[in-house]
This record gives structure tokens, C-alpha cells and sequence, in this order.
């Protein structure tokens, strides 16, 4: 029995990137939200903790459901099933307000992520079809906050943000961002005027702004260790979905 606690203590730990008790986290999540159905109707050939392990494999190394079905004894077609059925259950949970919220940092930037869908993404500046992807991350605890919808790769920073919806989000937050979202209501560094330096003030204020947003951008890098935000084969609404569950397993495994 040791053993066979050891073995799947292993597998999840590898494969998912969680411990054990983060990996139990996010199983009761789904089971919350709803992950066993209604239990009517023809089974599943797999128990609900090793379907939720199924999609967070999924995500993490971005296997292809033939590379998955054996891997778990079943078919591709269940694995396909599955991924859509739980996938959007994994979702980063709302983040309350907290009575602190003025005195909060949240960090703000958007990433490229390459998609096979072409109504999701376009060909932008990598020469990939890829999709823009608006995260928000908390700059004390390194959480992410909230991640929009994505848009085509080839939107602004500026643009994709007022398109998101997050900005009612942030009220009364003090918002950092990089010099792509002038105008926005945020921090953002400052910019060399025609002709003239910047003052040697504004240089230091610059040098903190590049170490604190640092932040959002070594978050992002984590993410991107769940490869599905690498290449991501999924179309539709399965992008959003993907974002919004790695977002989940990475605040999973910094909490604690």
C-alpha cells in the first residue's frame, strides 16, 4: 500500500508540478463546482481524481490524446472528452476583494501564446498565429489575480486591456504596467521627450519600475512551464479555458 501511495505521489508530483496536497486542492475545486455530474447515465471508466490528473497532465506537458490514452489505459477520444468536460472546472477561482485593497500592488502585462485556432489568433509579431493573453499578478505574493479572455496577437497591450473588462476589477488598486499602456490609468515609466534626457530622477524612478514589474514577467515565465501555453492545440474557448486553469495550478503551488 506504501508503494502504491509512493507511486502515484510521484506521478502527480512530476507530472502536474503540485504536491500531493495542492494536487487535493484542486480535486475538491472541482468536485465543488460540480465535476461528477449527476452520476446518471453511462460511468466513466475512470474515478474523478485520476480524470482531474488526466487534464492537469494535459496542460503541463502538452502530450497529444494518443500520447495520453495509454498512458492512462484508456482511449484518446475519452481523453478528449474529459479535457472538455474539466477542463473549464479548473479555473482560477474570483479573488476577493480584500479591505486592504488600496494598498495593494497588482502588476499588469500580456504574453503571446502560439494557437493552432485561427478565429482566436492572428500572425503577429513572432510570426506565429498566436493569441494576446492580459494577466494581472499580485507584486507582494506573486499571485495571479485574474487573466483576461485572449485576443488576436496582433491587439496592443492597450487595447487588449480596455477590451478586457478588467479594469472594473481594479478600482482603487494602484496598477503597474510597462510603457504599452500609457493612458491607461496606471503607473507606468517615463518616456524620453523629443531631443531632451530623462532627468536623473526619473532614471532611478524608471530602474524601480523595471525591478518591481519584473514580477509579472517571471509569473508569466512559471506559467509557461505548463506547455499547453507554448503551443496550444485547443480551439474554441479551449485557450481561455487552458489560461484560466494554469493560472489556478500556479497559485496552487505558490501558496503553499
Amino acid at each position: 500500500m506504501a508503494g502504491v501511495l509512493r507511486a502515484e505521489r510521484v506521478w502527480v508530483e512530476t507530472f502536474t508540478g503540485l504536491r500531493m496536497e495542492q494536487f487535493g486542492r484542486l480535486l475538491r475545486a472541482v468536485r465543488d463546482r460540480g465535476g461528477n455530474g449527476t452520476l446518471r447515465g453511462r460511468p466513466w471508466c475512470l474515478p474523478l481524481a485520476e480524470r482531474v490528473l488526466v487534464v492537469a497532465v494535459y496542460y503541463r506537458t502538452n502530450l497529444t490524446m494518443r500520447q495520453l490514452g495509454p498512458l492512462f489505459g484508456i482511449s484518446s477520444s475519452t481523453v478528449c472528452r474529459v479535457v472538455q468536460r474539466l477542463g473549464p472546472l479548473l479555473a482560477l477561482e474570483p479573488v476577493a476583494r480584500s479591505a486592504d485593497a488600496a494598498d495593494r500592488l497588482w502588476i499588469v502585462d500580456g504574453t503571446l501564446v502560439p494557437v493552432r485556432d485561427r478565429t482566436v489568433g492572428s500572425s503577429s509579431r513572432n510570426y506565429r498565429f498566436s493569441a494576446n493573453v492580459q494577466v494581472i499578478v499580485d507584486a507582494d505574493t506573486r499571485l495571479v489575480i485574474a487573466a483576461a479572455r485572449p485576443v488576436p496577437g496582433t491587439t496592443a497591450d492597450a487595447h487588449a486591456w480596455r477590451a478586457s473588462g478588467l479594469a472594473a476589477h481594479c478600482q482603487g488598486v494602484t496598477m503597474l504596467a510597462d510603457g504599452a499602456y500609457l493612458n491607461c490609468g496606471m503607473v507606468t515609466p517615463h518616456r524620453k521627450r523629443p531631443r531632451r534626457e530623462l532627468l536623473p530622477g526619473e532614471e532611478a524612478d524608471n530602474a524601480a519600475h523595471r525591478t518591481v514589474r519584473a514580477r509579472v514577467e517571471h509569473v508569466i515565465g512559471r506559467m509557461k512551464n505548463y506547455k499547453i501555453l507554448r503551443d496550444c492545440r485547443q480551439h474554441g474557448d479551449g485557450l481561455h479555458h487552458a489560461v484560466q486553469a494554469v493560472a489556478h495550478m500556479h497559485n496552487l503551488a505558490l501558496a503553499s
